[in-house]
């Protein structure tokens, strides 16, 4: 048994340690059979975020084909794990079925195995951001209040107020050398409530006004997202910018396809908290073979009963009745009440997990990159690996990056604010993802791999600190085009 110990903070190694000392305990106790012990892997993490999609204790198996591989990984959650049932807990786990494709018993499955970026939770994802009225009224609260400041970074006034006259510093430098366009387009991929889009306007309507420069009258706001409730709420948010401001359904995955008509004339992009909760998949590397991280979706039995019994759902209807959720919307579930059909929503996204495991990868041609990235890319990011690693591919942020970046003006930027994962040595410090933000899905973005494909596209990428609230963990990109 090889033990892996992950981000422990300098606070928590006094359960660290007593987990290992269980485990070593455990490992001379003969419980586990020699051929387990040989070729099992233990990850102790401490998973930071209070909801997420990992049990205390998660078996973790390898595949090539149809062949079970016997290389074993526990990861060890310290957060949740109690020291008085690890033993009995672990036992169970590597005994629970997790050899089986057809899985536990003991776990009601809503999925087969399916690459992570084509999981269920991102149906889910899907879901919240869609019927997100339905959700705030149930909790009592905005979305943004789920965050851990309760607010997001986007509204700092210092933040935006840097931002707006840095732009204004650019359109200055362009009328001077005669390269303002006659109308400034500006555009802003995921709008939250509309207050960053707000206050971005008020500063910059008082600072044109003080400098006398007649620019605010020809900006062209461009508000885009997926989520039509997020739209409407954020027009109203806008009402005093309303001649400036346009509201658009976009995907974030493809701007592009929506906004082609504005190739090469957007001088301002911006997104807050967007790539960190776009599709993703993982990559696993181990003694330097390659693997595709695949998941399924499910809910223990014991979590599903009272599920069930609360919500007057059969037993055996349970995973129809969570896949009719996702397919048809919580209007159309079919309890007895919205109401109903709602608290089953919440309480069924409270209880889902992911069930992982590793696919055998032949080499890096194997991976399933996004459309326009090449394997060559990945091979450049990766030649620094360490022989254990794992990451992210954030693969529909690097999807939206490149399907983005033909709008931006020859002398125009995308800044973005968001958790940036910036070199690849930085993954093991910290759980980096999936976790649970309110009723969405949270993962850090690979950073280092984004400023890669950027640089190879012709694009120079930047990252600086979020200085504007201490402790904050949040970084901003900068991309502009190479001189």
């Amino acid at each position: 048994m090889i033990l892996h110990v992950n981000n422990v903070q300098p606070d928590r190694t006094a359960r660290a340690s007593s987990v290992v000392s269980t485990l070593i305990a455990l490992a001379g106790e003969g419980k586990l059979p020699p051929q387990v012990l040989d070729n099992l892997n233990v990850h102790l993490d401490w998973v930071q975020y209070k909801t997420n999609f990992r049990e205390a204790v998660s078996v973790r198996r390898a595949t090539k084909g149809d062949e079970l591989l016997p290389w074993i990984e526990v990861g060890v959650d310290l957060r949740q794990v109690r020291e008085e049932t690890l033993k009995e807990e672990f036992v169970r786990a590597l005994n629970g079925g997790a050899s089986d494709p057809a899985g536990s018993p003991e776990r009601v499955y809503f999925e087969p195995f399916k690459p992570l970026r084509s999981c269920m939770i991102w149906d889910f994802n899907r879901l919240f951001w869609q019927h997100l009225p339905l959700w705030e009224k149930a909790v009592g609260h905005g979305f943004e209040k789920a965050l851990p400041t309760g607010q997001s970074d986007a509204n700092h006034p210092a933040a935006v107020k840097d931002s707006v006259f840095d732009f204004w510093t650019l359109l200055k430098d362009m009328d001077n050398q005669k390269q303002l366009p006659a109308e400034i387009f500006v555009l802003e991929i995921g709008v939250g409530t509309g207050q960053r889009a707000a206050l971005w306007l008020d500063c910059f309507r008082d600072l044109d006004r003080e400098r006398g420069t007649q620019y605010y009258p020809r900006i062209r706001f461009l508000l885009a997202d997926y989520s039509f409730p997020i739209l409407d709420a954020a027009q109203k948010t806008l009402r005093d910018h309303r001649e400036l401001a346009s509201f658009l359904a976009v995907d974030a995955l493809d701007p592009f396809k929506s906004l082609s008509f504005l190739r090469y004339k957007v001088l301002y992009i911006h997104l807050t908290n967007v790539y960190d909760n776009l599709p993703t998949d993982e990559i696993v590397i181990r003694d330097g073979q390659l693997y595709l991280v695949e998941a399924r979706a499910y809910v223990s039995s014991a979590a599903a009963a009272p599920i069930c019994e609360k919500f007057g759902v059969p037993p055996g209807e349970f995973s129809r009745t969570v896949n009719r959720l996702v397919d048809v919307s919580p209007q159309h579930l079919g309890l007895s009440t919205l109401e109903e059909n709602v608290g089953f929503w919440r309480a069924v996204w409270d209880a889902i997990r992911l069930e992982e495991r590793f696919v055998s990868l032949e080499g890096i041609s194997d991976v399933p990159l996004p459309a326009n990235i090449r394997p060559s890319q990945l091979e450049t990011f990766m030649a620094n690996a360490a022989s254990n690693q794992r990451f992210q591919l954030s693969s529909g942020v690097l999807e939206s990056f490149v399907n983005t970046i033909p709008l931006l003006h020859p002398r125009g930027h995308l800044q973005v604010q968001d958790i940036f994962v910036t070199e690849l040595a930085d993954y093991p410090k910290i759980f980096r993802g999936p976790g649970k933000m309110d009723g969405s899905v949270v993962n850090w973005v690979n950073g280092a791999l984004l400023a890669e494909v950027g640089e190879q596209a012709g694009y120079d990428v930047h990252f600086a600190p979020f200085h504007y609230r201490e402790g904050s963990r949040t970084s901003i990109l900068y991309t502009t085009h190479r001189e």
